[in-house]
């Protein structure tokens, strides 16, 4: 250098990690505003509305000769992506693996998903078939692209900065969800004023989340770089559900890493629940208005920030797992809480939001770096993609419990409050996991606190 100094190897070694990390939390930034604007906020009511105009007398539609009521078609298609998903990530992340080049896999998800998100701005009229089509193929890329995404962890942070690193890359998510939920909050509320229509302000919100999502893909693209991949027996996967037969069988021998994935299984299946019907609570339970809802749902995105790095710095003093046990007894605590909520009071509704956002980004963040420490070396893409079906392709027993819960009761109180048992249970499957056992029985270093 040309003060003289001369750079050790290990600080070498310890920039070019934080390089990666930087470009790693962007993929966060890029892909979190698809889940926030398209799917939380904008994409199912409106083309529900679409699916509406196209139906027939008796509120039908007809894609290939089917008979779909028309209010069921935005749910139908996100299972429907879920399925897609189920079978093309297992096969995927066992090439990901067997190659070393996940991140031409990785562009590849990544932008067909931005694409097909983009190309919403051409839903108008009648076009829901076009909407659902779009729907499914955004959503399985966006799983099989946070996959890959997911499966660099180990690869760029030390097992000592993982649980910083993880709980970073949640923030940088929530924080451009934010961001850009604002600005099209002030767009879809002023959209008169734009000389817009309102359909045309969601078009417009819609395809904005696929142009952000491929414009900052690039800054991950840039920074990360492909591992050469271990020698080891190619193995060809001729189905999605064959590879993941296969990573099931390969997990048995891991029992310990499925011990934990099963309690984040269950655990992560209330989580997905409570942010999918929270908004069906507050209007249907609570009788508040959309607007309401909307600012809740920013109120979470900006707290969830907050809430992943401070739960980060938890784990760093009392490990990763007490602190996500913790955040689960802190879950049970909203839950209960919400039972009580008194109706058309949006406060308090919002008080449910900000317990909700303090606990959501620090829980997931976490549970993704405790993972990366049990999952065998250079078997990182297989296994996430397992990790990533609990995370995405597994989440139905919640909304199935929260539906035949008010279906046999009528109260969407009793709905909202019977999802404690996935905490509770939840607790009991992690809480007997012996974390330190697992990682060493994996392979992989002990850090001083997990």
């Amino acid at each position: 250098m040309g003060d003289g100094t001369v750079r050790s190897p290990a600080a070498d070694e310890a920039a070019g990690r934080r390089y990666e990390q930087r470009g790693w939390y962007f993929y966060d930034w890029a892909c979190s505003v698809y889940s926030t604007s398209v799917l939380t906020v904008f994409l199912g009511p409106y083309l529900t509305s679409v699916a509406e105009a196209a139906a027939d007398a008796d509120g039908f539609v007809h894609p290939f000769g089917v008979p779909v009521r028309a209010g069921s078609f935005f749910a139908y298609s996100v299972s429907l992506s879920v399925i897609l998903a189920v079978l093309v990530m297992p096969l995927v992340g066992a090439a990901a693996d067997r190659t070393g080049r996940k991140k031409p896999l990785l562009a590849a998800a990544a932008y067909t998903g931005a694409a097909a998100t983009a190309c919403m701005f051409l839903l108008d009229g009648e076009r829901y078939l076009l909407g659902g089509a779009l729907l499914v193929v955004a959503n399985a890329a966006q799983s099989v692209a946070m996959m890959l995404y997911n499966s660099y962890l180990p690869q760029i942070a030390t097992p000592q900065e993982r649980d910083a690193v993880s709980s970073r890359g949640w923030a940088f998510g929530y924080a451009a969800g934010a961001l850009v939920l604002v600005a099209n909050l002030i767009l879809y509320s002023a959209h008169d004023a734009f000389g817009l229509s309102e359909g045309m302000a969601v078009r417009i919100c819609l395809a904005s989340a696929g142009l952000w999502w491929g414009a900052f893909t690039l800054v991950p693209l840039r920074r990360l770089r492909d591992r050469r991949a271990p020698a080891r027996e190619a193995s060809s996967a001729l189905s999605g559900f064959r590879q993941l037969a296969a990573t099931v069988r390969d997990m048995r021998r891991h029992p310990l890493t499925l011990a934990f994935l099963l309690a984040y299984l269950v655990y992560n299946d209330g989580i997905q629940t409570v942010i999918s019907q929270a908004s069906v609570y507050g209007s249907k339970e609570l009788g508040l208005g959309q607007s309401t809802l909307i600012v809740a749902v920013l109120l979470v995105q900006v707290l969830a920030v907050v809430g992943a790095l401070a739960l980060g710095r938890l784990a760093r003093m009392h490990g990763a797992k007490h602190t996500i046990l913790g955040s689960l007894v802190a879950w049970t605590l909203t839950l209960a809480a919400g039972y009580f909520l008194p109706a058309g009071e949006p406060v308090w509704f919002f008080v449910l939001a900000a317990g909700i956002g303090l606990v959501l980004g620090g829980s997931q963040a976490l549970s993704r770096s405790l993972f990366s420490h049990l999952v065998p070396p250079g078997k990182e893409a297989e296994y996430f993609s397992a990790y990533e079906l609990s995370d995405r392709g597994m989440s139905w027993l919640g909304p199935l419990l929260f539906g035949l819960t008010y279906q046999l009761t009528g109260s969407y109180r009793d709905a909202i409050i019977s999802l404690v048992v996935f905490f509770v249970l939840g607790f009991a499957l992690l809480a007997r996991v012996p974390v330190r056992r697992a990682v060493a029985a994996a392979g992989n270093p002990v850090p001083e606190k997990i």
